[in-house]
């Protein structure tokens, strides 16, 4: 559930009602791929509900994460034109958020203030994943994955001091997706 809680810590609450009229909820069944190898990708994606593995097909289909609840898809479109270097399937029957990415890009074009936002929690979870995979490689200090300080490590000072208000958008967010 984190990555979400990067974007809504730092969007404002009209920006988040934007993101919620401008999307909407998709079903993804199961063995879907939402993000293809080596194709453009069309849209941002939330998951909502479910399950995906992310594979790169040229490596023998070699599994390299599983994405849930909260996580996000298509971020790296915008920032980096070039085509995906993995693809995303669905592993059971999913739902997801998800917003066109011609929507997106002109709301970014159009819209310094959300567009710094959105920049920089991209960009503030894009340094939470290199972490994080740097981690993976053996360099830094590790911590038992269930330990508060594995928790402190994961997040900067400046992700922890937005989580209470991120955690508020979401729950609006879900509430608003769920039609209350």
């Amino acid at each position: 559930m984190r990555k979400i809680l990067f974007i809504l810590g730092e969007l404002s609450n009209s920006n988040v009602e934007w993101l919620l009229l401008s999307g909407r909820k998709e079903q993804v069944s199961m063995g879907t791929r939402l993000v293809q190898e080596g194709h453009s990708v069309d849209a941002f994606y939330i998951i909502l509900n479910g399950e995906f593995k992310v594979i790169v097909e040229s490596q023998n289909d070699r599994e390299i994460a599983v994405l849930r609840s909260g996580e996000v898809l298509g971020e790296i479109s915008f920032l980096d034109t070039r085509p995906p270097v993995a693809t995303v399937i669905a592993t059971q029957d999913s739902l997801v958020f998800r917003i066109s990415g011609a929507v997106l890009s002109e709301k970014l074009k159009d819209d310094g203030e959300f567009a710094a936002h959105f920049y920089r929690a991209i960009a503030l979870f894009l340094a939470d994943r290199i972490r994080n995979t740097v981690g993976l490689l053996g360099y830094g200090q590790e911590y038992p994955s269930d330990s508060p300080l594995q928790l402190v490590h994961d997040l900067s000072p400046m992700v922890i001091e937005h989580l209470p208000l991120a955690r508020q958008r979401l729950e609006i967010f879900v509430k608003r997706l769920r039609g209350y």
